[in-house]
């Protein structure tokens, strides 16, 4: 089964690069430049990880924004200047690094399945929670924090 895989929109977080730091922290954003951290920190637009000197904002952000017991919004980093990942069939080296949660979702937004799976083998995951006919989407979760980490739809 064919998927895509999505980061969120570039826009969405471009206008906040613009602001202070003042003015973000009256958001609850905060800007950080990153350290020499391995992997980085994962940017949630391009799906990439940070290197040492890169512009990142940390924002909380509602990725689920739906009218359901599982509506949800959790801390995310985003990185100036990147573009949306979005690929069909390819599944990007940050994911491929972490263990990752996957959950599947009904048309209705409730959850209707889930598994934790190493990064290295997510295509599996994919194929057996898409097996079942209720799945609409996935969402993808950095298993040890429990943030957010991209959307998978059927391609």
């Amino acid at each position: 089964m064919s998927f895509r895989i999505s980061g969120l929109p570039a826009e969405t977080f471009a206008p906040l690069f613009q602001l202070s730091d003042t003015e973000l922290a009256g958001l609850g954003v905060r800007r950080q430049i990153a350290g020499d951290r391995t992997p980085g920190y994962p940017c949630r637009i391009s799906l990439t990880d940070s290197c040492e000197g890169d512009e990142l904002l940390l924002v909380n952000y509602e990725h689920h924004a739906v009218d359901s017991p599982y509506r949800m919004r959790f801390a995310v980093f985003v990185r100036k200047g990147e573009e949306q990942y979005d690929e069909i069939d390819r599944v990007p080296e940050q994911l491929r690094l972490r263990t990752l949660a996957a959950r599947a979702f009904d048309a209705n937004a409730m959850m209707v399945g889930f598994e934790l799976v190493d990064g290295r083998s997510v295509e599996a995951a994919i194929e057996r929670l898409f097996a079942d006919p209720r799945a609409a989407y996935l969402h993808l979760h950095f298993a040890a924090p429990g943030c957010y980490a991209a959307r998978v739809d059927k391609a």
